[in-house]
């Protein structure tokens, strides 16, 4: 049965361009790959389009374990800051512009709070003291 295709799976072209940051040179020892690192990362653009839960990613991908496992360890080993980084590299010189952008904008806001804060700087709901019995103004007299 032929795997099924999806809009987010990467071409080929594409692949080449990601998978020398991918393939590090493996350490003496330990398991063979299960999977093909490039349905890994399949599985990862998918998941990061179509979101939902690491458990519902289709059959058609390697086990969601698998592919969280990989999503992990590259988040904290700095891959996918690498190919973040050598992605946006690789846009901006095919738009004809530096690999370094000259100019940033800075966008700030200013929200105005209480010196205090928290709790302390509110004030608590004033009660109706026309629900009450024992207030003055339901008291005849």
């Amino acid at each position: 049965m032929e795997k099924r295709r999806y809009p987010t799976d990467l071409t080929d072209a594409q692949w080449e361009l990601l998978h020398p940051l991918l393939e590090k040179p493996k350490e003496r020892g330990g398991r063979p790959r299960k999977y093909p690192l490039r349905e890994i990362v399949n599985a990862l653009n998918y998941q990061a389009r179509a979101g939902g839960s690491w458990r519902m990613l289709p059959k058609d991908f390697p086990r969601w374990t698998n592919v969280y496992d990989h999503f992990r360890r590259w988040k904290k080993d700095g891959t996918l800051e690498q190919v973040h980084d050598t992605l946006r590299d690789f846009v901006r010189v095919s738009a004809g512009r530096e690999v370094s952008p000259s100019a940033a904008v800075i966008d700030s806001q200013t929200v105005r709070t209480t010196e205090k804060g928290g709790s302390v700087g509110t004030t608590e709901a004033r009660k109706s003291r026309g629900a009450s019995a024992t207030s003055p103004s339901t008291r005849s007299g």
